[in-house]
């Protein structure tokens, strides 16, 4: 993927909760039996219709097609199911406190899940606010792509001995084997084409101000080190599309959403 199609994924990364486990297990072919149990096998199945119709919905949505095996492995699994919650009702495990607590928490997770998809329908994001924030990341990102290199080291001093190496001719290939950055290091430093925003403020305010094939002949400080940078080329930025991005873009909204809701829910509950 092109490094501005991952930044712009990255900045469009939503909060969690917008996806929960579904209570029912979805294993079939591992878990169904090899064979009907005797009740199932006589055409007495063992499980509600409600369940049947829920779980061979779930698996049609996901893309497995409505045929007769289908339906035979879905009654099996629930006939297998049945019949093993029978058993360990039987030696007691639903009793068991901590059993108890686990199934009480998945209870919660698929209530929570359903009221959480219900809040997302009737509070959609619109198409206008998905626009304006995709002209705010667009505008993050720039409009021109640079071509850097870099060597990265502790010490401002060690960096301005290197500079005044590459005054005097040394290639900033070599140099580069000195950086303490062992992702570019051994490429010479070649950090590949970026935008700014994939940098830390310091280090793209330098780079911006750099004249193609030339070196920073200040250190540059940041979080990391010192840095030396040079230049190698500048491009045209290629941010893709609206609609290519509007479904993280939908995402990333709904999880703003939902962090405001909870926000209000639990200040409203003293929390």
């Amino acid at each position: 993927m092109h490094k501005i199609h991952r930044l712009f994924a990255a900045l469009v990364a939503s909060a969690a909760l917008l996806s929960v486990p579904v209570a029912l297990a979805q294993d079939a072919k591992s878990k169904a039996a090899p064979a009907r149990a005797d009740a199932a096998a006589k055409g007495k199945d063992l499980y509600s219709q409600a369940y049947f119709d829920f779980m061979l919905k779930q698996r049609t949505a996901q893309g497995q097609p409505d045929t007769p095996e289908l339906r035979t492995a879905v009654r099996d699994e629930l006939n297998t199911r049945e019949l093993l919650v029978r058993e360990a009702k039987r030696q007691g495990l639903d009793k068991s406190p901590a059993i108890k607590t686990e199934m009480d928490l998945t209870s919660q997770t698929v209530l929570v899940r359903a009221f959480m998809t219900d809040y997302l329908k009737a509070h959609p994001v619109p198409e206008d606010q998905m626009r304006k924030e995709y002209d705010v990341i667009k505008g993050q990102i720039g409009d021109k792509e640079y071509k850097v290199r870099h060597i990265l080291v502790d010490k401002e001093s060690d960096a301005k001995e290197i500079i005044v190496a590459l005054q005097k001719g040394e290639k900033f290939e070599k140099l580069a084997e000195r950086s303490k950055d062992t992702g570019s290091k051994d490429k010479g430093g070649d950090l590949d084409w970026n935008a700014p925003a994939n940098f830390v403020k310091p280090f793209s305010d330098a780079m911006i101000a750099l004249q193609k094939g030339k070196f920073t002949t200040t250190p540059v400080q940041s979080q990391f080190g010192w840095h030396i940078i040079q230049l190698d080329d500048i491009r045209e930025a290629k941010v893709p599309p609206y609609e290519e991005v509007k479904p993280q873009l939908a995402q990333r909204m709904q999880g703003q959403v939902v962090e405001q809701y909870l926000k209000d829910l639990r200040a409203k509950n003293g929390l």
